[in-house]
């Protein structure tokens, strides 16, 4: 722990020794308390350090509130990878978008950083027993962390919380009590049950090791763009800062404690200016956003939550959004936005789609609110984008594809095919089709156009994909695979579009397919009228949304 910690009071203003046992301040009796430190003593030597400590979290030691050593409680928690979400940008025209993968923490959940940190805190001050509520990650981040560190834990959970998430919850040796009822009367119930036990009670935001567990966020993306090809920092600071930081909100204790660490970034000189922070909720529990929009300093609860996104089903956020509203304004540096189930849940197969990422509801939400932002034009396509993607898919793949997600494929019985299995085997593999995905060809000389086309069709549809690069594979293609649809460029070596158009509408195999041209050519009157008849639309490069080619594909495709 750094030997600089005070704990400052948000209210009175006044400033005394940290302690986590008596959590308050001694001035007023306030709970809204900070951490501070002796920032420019600090900045003089944790640079130099930096490069020769490991990429955790604890390379920040000096910044969080524990001592330097904490034994063999750490797991490698933090350090968490950071990648160019390279098809996603493709698709919406920003090569700038980051992923900050919270997938790779040990329990696939950012929670770990506040779980680490809170309970090697607890650990040093001698705390054997505590409570909390939660909707489900962190009760299982906590429940590792505590049975590393000996130390009992219960855990009050909604009675939304998928089954799944309660029983990985209590394979740790967990107390689980499941409340019936939403996850504020879950904070409730642990809270009366603390203070009946005499327990100690993890408060979330208002504890001082959770708030600063998450500042580490900031710490690393920073590092990481820095340390990135081509984004150096281009002003007088050493480190590179995003110019959006995007994240789903529930509770609001993530993006509060990351606000802090760009703001302890910015009073150690290492980045000179302050990210905008677009911070989401789902529509049928956005308190945060309603109080943002009306302008007003204090949330309303919402009493009963409509969203089966349970992760962020957070009714009350209490006094942090206060907190988050005023450090927001202060910095003037950005807003809160909603978005609903259904588009978390496009997002959520969009990104596995098109990043092989697969990440939690609650997550995704926050890839939507990126997609949101970009289309409107408020995220310009040369800034920089840091995304928090955390958690796992399995208990919710319904929500996401459906049914008819898997095909059959069912053998025939042994004793119909003794004496040959392997027929069997072929018999029932050729039932494997793919019938139920419709097939289009892209037919473009340049790879990044198809590239582009491909991650527009796979990010919005299940279509079987087939690309030529000239009009004489074009014709082949067509001939061999037959395809439901054909998107054409008109410009391409050895055959071009219009002859390409010509071949397939002379043999009567082809002559039906449905053509859509795709084109950066200005076209003269008479090349419109050679066209006229033969092809379904006519769309020109640049002038076009992902979703205007993809309403003409399934109106076409039916």
């Amino acid at each position: 722990m750094s030997s600089t910690l005070i704990a400052q009071c948000l209210e009175c203003g006044s400033l005394s020794p940290f302690s986590l046992i008596t959590p308050v301040c001694p001035n007023c009796g306030s709970d809204l308390i900070e951490a501070r430190y002796d920032y420019e003593l600090i900045a003089k030597t944790l640079p130099q350090q930096l490069p020769n400590r490991p990429f955790t979290l604890w390379r920040y030691r000096e910044l969080l509130p524990i001592n330097n050593s904490i034994g063999d409680l750490s797991m490698g928690e933090g350090g968490t990878p950071m990648f160019r979400a390279a098809n996603l940008g493709m698709m919406l025209g920003n090569s700038n978008i980051f992923i900050k993968d919270e997938r790779q923490e040990p329990t696939a959940s950012f929670k770990d950083r506040q779980a680490a940190v809170s309970i090697a805190a607890l650990k040093e001050a001698g705390i054997t027993e505590l409570a909390l509520a939660s909707t489900g990650n962190v009760a299982i981040s906590y429940s590792a962390y505590a049975a590393r560190a000996g130390i009992r834990l219960w855990v009050f959970l909604t009675s939304l919380v998928p089954a799944v998430k309660m029983r990985e919850t209590a394979i740790y040796g967990t107390q689980v009590i499941k409340v019936t009822g939403s996850y504020d009367q879950a904070k409730k119930t642990a809270a009366e049950f603390a203070k009946q036990r005499g327990i100690y009670l993890d408060k979330g935001a208002l504890s001082i090791p959770s708030l600063e567990s998450m500042k580490t966020i900031a710490f690393e993306a920073s590092e990481q763009l820095t340390a990135m090809s081509g984004l150096r920092s281009t002003g007088s600071a050493p480190w590179r800062v995003p110019d959006w930081y995007i994240q789903s909100v529930s509770g609001g204790m993530g993006p509060l404690g990351v606000i802090k660490g760009f703001d302890e970034l910015m009073q150690m000189g290492l980045i000179d200016h302050f990210p905008k922070f677009g911070l989401f909720q789902v529509e049928g529990c956005a308190p945060m956003v309603h109080a943002w929009k009306q302008n007003k300093d204090v949330a309303q609860p919402v009493a009963v939550p409509h969203t089966s996104i349970i992760t962020l089903a957070t009714g009350d956020p209490g006094r942090t959004y206060s907190l988050l509203r005023k450090k927001i304004l202060a910095k003037s540096a950005g807003f809160f936005e909603m978005i609903s189930d259904e588009e978390a849940y496009r997002a959520m197969h969009l990104l596995a789609k098109m990043e092989g990422i697969s990440v939690e509801p609650a997550a995704a939400v926050a890839i939507a609110g990126v997609i949101k932002l970009v289309r409107s034009g408020e995220i310009k396509p040369h800034e920089t984008v840091v995304i928090n993607c955390t958690g796992h898919t399995m208990p919710i793949e319904s929500n996401i594809l459906g049914e008819g997600w898997a095909k059959d494929l069912t053998q025939v019985g042994a004793n119909e095919l003794e004496e040959n299995k392997e027929e069997g085997l072929l018999a029932a593999l050729s039932k494997i089709g793919t019938d139920r995905f419709r097939r289009i060809a892209i037919v473009d000389d340049n790879p990044d156009v198809r590239l582009l086309m491909r991650r527009i069709l796979q990010s919005q549809g299940s279509f079987t994909l087939f690309e030529a690069s000239n009009g004489r594979e074009a014709v082949e293609l067509a001939k061999r695979e037959h395809p439901n649809l054909i998107i054409l460029d008109l410009m391409m070596p050895e055959m071009d579009g219009f002859a390409v158009m010509d071949v397939l509408k002379a043999d009567e195999d082809t002559a039906d397919i449905p053509i859509v041209v795709v084109t950066a050519k200005e076209l003269t009157a008479d090349e419109k009228e050679r066209l006229r008849g033969h092809i379904q639309s006519l769309m020109q490069k640049g002038d076009f949304l992902s979703d205007d080619l993809m309403d003409e594909v399934r109106a076409l495709l039916g």
